[in-house]
């Protein structure tokens, strides 16, 4: 096969995660491999080859990467995934923003706690176990120590729930151990950056509104500028926790709690945000947070001006869409939710024929709008009335006997 020309990317993932890389991919004109177990993928439809490998699937991305002599490897929006971009690129000798060893640390939940109480990074109380044991306090939340979107997690309220809980997390942690963590009361912020050559550069500070149990921890809303972060020390926190981590170069996504007694950092992600943050970035500062990252996979330095964060609006907002359990039959509202006042975009992640399951994690919405304002209170309201518009008309699925 002949060398094409130009430069050639691998993205792990074609769900909706990674939406907005592989648009400014496509929109930069670079040759586009995408990768996901899912054939429905919607990204798919913005790749110039897809390949249905999972994201965890190491050997099998490396020989696609090989196979296909690509100049770049990039994981936006999920963790797991992003030490393996960063060994596949080592191996393969093509530049990547982190090394294998500072992924390691990004996507171990253990290792960052670890190096956040080394570092004196504010952050909740936490212990590494492998079964019920004495003294664990509660209330606590219990989760899988290499796991993302809600996956293996659980809030314990009441001593007779910790086995349960335990057990849940061992199931789908891949070490046999669970991480047990201190229920941090307070907002949750998200801090989304760019580091250069070891300088953080903060730019979204937003509050992180979540769902109501089973669905802990589930974004239902992301809202610049944020609110709970009224004293602005949270961009300091996530910075020293980057430092911690070795993150000297590329984007980093960070959920904090604000607490009486200043931010407390859950956890840290050396990708871009899964929830469309990139794009946020960009309405609310005009700053193009996935061509950063592309520019990073690819080992290019951004120009000085790239990283000019100046406000264009008041205020933006990313909603997010769930809908009943069932099998969709038909999404409707789409064209009039676009056609509202202040809505930037819409994106409608799921087709007639999926089935929508409860709201528990990440992964069970089914779409988002985002809309910006004269205030946050002003683009939080355009983008629920627009979000009000859409509706994925579910049936009941069938028992298969």
């Amino acid at each position: 096969m002949a060398r094409r020309s130009g430069k050639s990317l691998l993205v792990l993932g074609a769900g909706p995660a990674q939406l907005g890389l592989l648009e400014a991919a496509k929109a930069r004109g670079l040759h586009v491999i995408a990768l996901d177990r899912d054939p429905s993928a919607p990204g798919f439809a913005l790749a110039d080859r897809r390949a249905i490998i999972s994201t965890e699937d190491e050997r099998g991305i490396q020989r696609l990467a090989q196979a296909e002599r690509v100049d770049g490897v990039i994981a936006p929006g999920i963790d797991w995934p992003v030490g393996i971009a960063a060994r596949v690129a080592e191996k393969l000798g093509v530049s990547h923003p982190i090394a294998p060893a500072t992924a390691g640390l990004a996507v171990s939940k253990p290792r960052q706690r670890e190096r956040f109480d080394e570092a004196r990074v504010p952050q909740a109380a936490w212990r590494l176990v492998s079964g019920v044991e004495e003294g664990i306090p509660i209330p606590c939340v219990v989760k899988a120590p290499d796991r993302q979107g809600q996956r293996g997690l659980s809030v314990v309220e009441e001593p007779s729930a910790l086995e349960a809980a335990i057990e849940l997390a061992l199931t789908e942690s891949r070490n046999g151990s669970c991480l047990v963590e201190e229920l941090v009361e307070g907002p949750e912020v998200t801090v989304v950056a760019f580091s250069v050559d070891g300088r953080f550069h903060p730019l979204t500070v937003t509050d992180r509104l979540t769902a109501d149990p089973p669905a802990f921890g589930v974004a239902l809303a992301h809202v610049w500028p944020s609110k709970a972060d009224a004293a602005g020390e949270a961009a300091e926190v996530a910075r020293r926790a980057a430092d911690a981590l070795g993150i000297a170069d590329g984007p980093t996504y960070t959920q904090l709690r604000i607490t009486p007694g200043g931010p407390k950092v859950i956890e840290v992600a050396a990708r871009l945000g899964g929830g469309h943050d990139a794009e946020l970035c960009l309405e609310a500062l005009g700053v193009d947070l996935n061509g950063l990252a592309l520019s990073a996979a690819f080992g290019e330095q951004p120009a000085a001006d790239d990283l000019l964060a100046e406000p264009r609006v008041g205020g933006a907002t990313t909603v997010f869409l769930t809908a009943e359990p069932g099998e969709v039959e038909a999404v409707e509202g789409i064209e009039g939710a676009m056609a509202a006042p202040g809505v930037v975009r819409v994106r409608a992640y799921r087709r007639p024929g999926f089935t929508v399951e409860e709201l528990r994690r990440g992964s069970d919405r089914v779409g988002a709008v985002q809309a910006v304002g004269s205030s946050r209170e002003e683009a939080l309201e355009r983008a629920r009335a627009a979000a009000a518009l859409i509706r994925f008309k579910t049936a009941h699925a069938r028992a298969v006997l």
